[in-house]
């Protein structure tokens, strides 16, 4: 039975950790070995029940997330190749919820859809060998509350982002913008307009020098926006998704 709202926490760079109404974590992405945006003392939730992987990269996916799957026994959703490439290390077919682009999973009473992203990816072996290339992807998650988050992943705008509005109709949409490896400011800007979604939390941006764009910027390309809010949240900040209600 639901007892709270929805909340999302910034774990820095592009990695969240989600509280569902019946208290469930989900991580997305998590990169928590040399993360230098993670937050300060920040440590791992005792349960973890779904683990969202959207490619490969080590900036996405832990180069410990083996040892965080054993120690946690979340379920895990990725896709076909990072699935492989878990397996492969050992991780037991049981722990994922097999899926692929455009199918939709009921679990822990989410629903989890995955979706296209336009971004290339491979994996690094714990050998130092580069392999499973792949293509990355996003995920729309839909809370029992009634909450739906789509997070894109690494990726570019695409004009089927308007598709993704159309359908699923996301409440809050988490973004890159930091440009160079993924859409800036300028292509996220677009991608807003695209999905027609008015709550936005920007992402992968200024972990590095190279990732130079910035929430002000973004902000600044979508003044003509009525009613959009955009939620530059700090590392370790956490976004308790009731300020929804009166904008929906």
């Amino acid at each position: 039975m639901s007892t709270q709202n929805s909340k999302i926490k910034f774990l820095g760079h592009a990695s969240f950790q989600l509280t569902t109404p019946e208290d469930h974590t989900i991580l997305i992405d998590p990169w928590f070995t040399g993360n230098p945006a993670l937050p300060e003392g920040y440590t791992l939730p005792e349960k973890i029940d779904l683990i969202l992987i959207t490619h490969g990269h080590r900036d996405h996916l832990d180069s410990k997330i083996i040892e965080l799957i054993r120690t946690h026994s979340p379920k895990v959703i990725a896709n076909p190749i990072v699935r492989l490439f878990l397996q492969d290390q050992g991780v037991p077919e049981h722990v994922f919820e097999q899926m692929n682009a455009g199918g939709t999973v009921s679990i822990l009473h989410t629903k989890v859809t995955m979706t296209n992203a336009f971004h290339f990816a491979q994996v690094y072996q714990p050998d130092g060998k580069i392999g499973y290339t792949h293509a990355a992807n996003g995920f729309i998650i839909w809370m029992s509350d009634d909450v739906s988050v789509y997070y894109s992943g690494d990726t570019s705008v695409f004009s089927d982002m308007a598709l993704l509005g159309e359908i699923y109709e996301p409440d809050v949409a988490i973004l890159p913008i930091g440009d160079r490896y993924t859409m800036g400011p300028l292509e996220a800007a677009f991608a807003i307009r695209l999905l027609k979604v008015k709550h936005v939390i920007p992402c992968h941006y200024g972990t590095m020098p190279t990732l130079t764009g910035t929430p002000q910027r973004l902000k600044e390309l979508t003044q003509d926006q009525e009613r959009l809010q955009i939620h530059a949240l700090k590392s370790g900040d956490e976004l308790d998704l009731a300020i929804l209600q009166p904008h929906r």
